[in-house]
């Protein structure tokens, strides 16, 4: 008998154990991919193949250590061995920091210690129902990231990291020249509401954010910045209220009060463009189920 059983027909199944084994596992892969970033490795492979020692040397990392973290992860995609070394594929590229499209600081963030000490407490997210965060930041996310300027600094890039991959497919599905001032509720850093602008010259756009965050986005002619808190602070009067990756972070309750407050400050026949991802019903993977759970764990949130 062989390790593989065969179900019907020739088609091969794995072993039962298979999955089980996969995902037990699976943190070894997710964190030897955060060093890598953290390490900054891609960005000391050029155009060629690197051996690992000359990477160790760049990056401060054992030689024999390195090379078994870029051979783990070369299984998946990230790296590729050549020559005695290793040189880039498509998607260690996007590892890279001065990559246009860079994922590096999103290969960065569950490894930051308010994300790690959180998913170690996800058993407390199962048994109550509340978030894992609230026992590592009792304040909640947002307080601690502004106590912890490093952290935020990643955070805030890996976020950005998401937009600048989120605006091309909004920007598709949607025709924003058929309003005229539109609000980006929590926009970050008015990556998606300066692209909407771009794209459509008759449309003015604003701005609301927290005031550490407004401070740091330029206002223009046609985009103002308006800072304050949704939960306590009127919304700017507009046809269109933007909100992307916003109601997530919430439970049922705070996501209504949200909804409330835009109903209250906007304008007749005002449009509500909510951009999340949605889940499927069916039982394939999908990575909504995997932010789901992040959700439950970090905020309270769901998708």
């Amino acid at each position: 008998m062989t390790a593989t059983a065969t179900a019907s027909a020739g088609t091969p199944q794995a072993p039962p154990h298979e999955p089980i084994w996969e995902l037990a596992e699976a943190i070894v892969a997710s964190r030897s991919l955060h060093v890598v970033a953290e390490l900054g490795v891609a960005d000391h492979v050029g155009d060629g193949p690197v051996p690992a020692e000359d990477l160790a040397a760049a990056c401060g990392a054992d030689p024999d250590a390195l090379e078994r973290v870029l051979r783990l992860l070369a299984t998946h995609g990230i790296f590729e061995p050549a020559s005695g070394g290793y040189r880039h594929t498509k998607s260690s590229l996007l590892l890279r920091s001065d990559h246009p499209m860079s994922m590096r600081a999103f290969a960065r963030l569950n490894g930051l210690p308010v994300f790690s000490a959180t998913f170690g407490e996800l058993e407390h997210s199962v048994r109550t129902g509340s978030p894992a965060l609230e026992l590592v930041a009792p304040n909640g996310l947002w307080p601690y990231l502004q106590e912890h300027p490093e952290e935020a600094a990643v955070f805030e890039e890996a976020m950005t990291a998401k937009a600048h991959a989120d605006v091309a497919a909004v920007l598709d599905v949607y025709d924003f020249s058929r309003h005229r001032r539109i609000a980006d509720v929590g926009g970050g850093h008015a990556h998606l509401i300066e692209a909407i602008l771009d794209k459509h010259h008759d449309v003015t756009g604003v701005l609301f954010e927290l005031p550490h965050v407004a401070d740091e986005v330029a206002p223009s002619p046609r985009l103002e910045v308006i800072s304050g808190d949704f939960f306590t602070d009127p919304l700017p009067g507009c046809d269109a209220y933007l909100m992307m990756n916003i109601l997530h972070d919430w439970d049922d309750e705070r996501a209504s009060a949200i909804l409330a407050a835009v109903a209250k400050s906007s304008e007749p026949g005002a449009a509500v463009l909510v951009v999340e991802t949605v889940m499927p019903e069916g039982p394939e993977q999908h990575w909504a189920k995997t932010l789901d759970v992040l959700m439950l764990a970090v905020t309270g949130g769901r998708e």
